[in-house]
């Protein structure tokens, strides 16, 4: 883990309320696989140069930093640049969204574990709830530069919460979902998900936990033995396992989000 000044070198938003930024700090995403994530301090700077200060003297208000999944990577002249997509839904992620070029975000990271792929999976099913294909874009854009083939599933309420497939590889196989059938097919991501998971040897999906737990469900019902890899969001103070914010319970126990995961494997944190 690294923990640097990181500077913005765009910024906008890029559908509905969902925004894109992107900064040049190659630490902070070195060795970094989909699925990680990074801390971001979502106030002021302090004016006196770029290296990362004591924590005391950072600003405190907002208080807690956001874990942010790294969305996506690019060539950058002073090395790879990396962004984060996410919604404006507080003051921190107005804060961010009012970036501009060559502002100073204080980051740390790369964070948790991310997903895993194994060596004999060649389709692989993505399956994005809302904003939860922030991380997944990087992964499709992973798989298909490996040659896998891969369909990714966008489930949104409308179409303004739906990633732009446009701008995702040509290669990769796209299904929306919308709830008012304002893009693509009416009904849910798990309604896509229940279609395809046969395909698949291998399942990917970042979203709500009440999409996760339907997920599981169908799972049971239908005695499907593919493994599915989540990614879980919570609440996290530091994202380093020191403040035991992110716990949750597992069939393995209490694990922290941040430390343990964020990937779990379906079937041991939804049961």
């Amino acid at each position: 883990m690294n923990a640097a000044f990181a500077r913005v070198t765009e910024n906008e938003r890029l559908y509905g309320n969902t925004h894109v930024t992107w900064f040049a700090a190659p630490e902070l995403a070195r060795g970094a696989v989909p699925g990680q994530f990074v801390m971001l301090r979502c106030a002021e700077p302090p004016a006196q140069g770029e290296s990362p200060p004591a924590a005391a003297a950072l600003p405190q208000d907002p208080l807690l930093p956001r874990p942010m999944s790294i969305h996506r990577l690019r060539p950058g002249p002073g090395g790879p640049e990396w962004s984060i997509l996410y919604d404006v839904v507080g003051r921190g992620t107005a804060w961010l969204a009012s970036r501009q070029a060559g502002d100073l975000v204080f980051a740390w990271g790369p964070l948790g574990h991310g997903y895993t792929v194994e060596r004999t999976s060649q389709h692989l099913l993505l399956v994005a709830g809302g904003i939860g294909v922030a991380p997944l874009v990087w992964f499709a854009d992973e798989a298909v530069r490996d040659g896998k083939s891969v369909m990714l599933v966008l489930g949104g309420r409308t179409a303004e919460q739906v990633f732009p497939p446009s701008l995702l590889p040509q290669e990769v196989e796209v299904v929306v979902m919308t709830e008012d059938s304002s893009l693509g097919k009416q009904g849910l991501a798990t309604e896509a998900f229940a279609e395809h998971v046969e395909w698949c040897d291998q399942a990917f999906a970042c979203g709500p936990n009440a999409m996760f737990r339907a997920m599981a469900g169908l799972m049971r019902r239908n005695r499907m033995r593919r493994p599915v890899q989540v990614l879980l969001e919570e609440g996290m103070g530091c994202g380093t396992g020191i403040c035991y914010g992110c716990a949750v319970e597992t069939k393995r126990g209490m694990r922290l989000v941040c430390k343990d995961g964020p990937m779990f494997e379906l079937h041991e944190a939804f049961a």
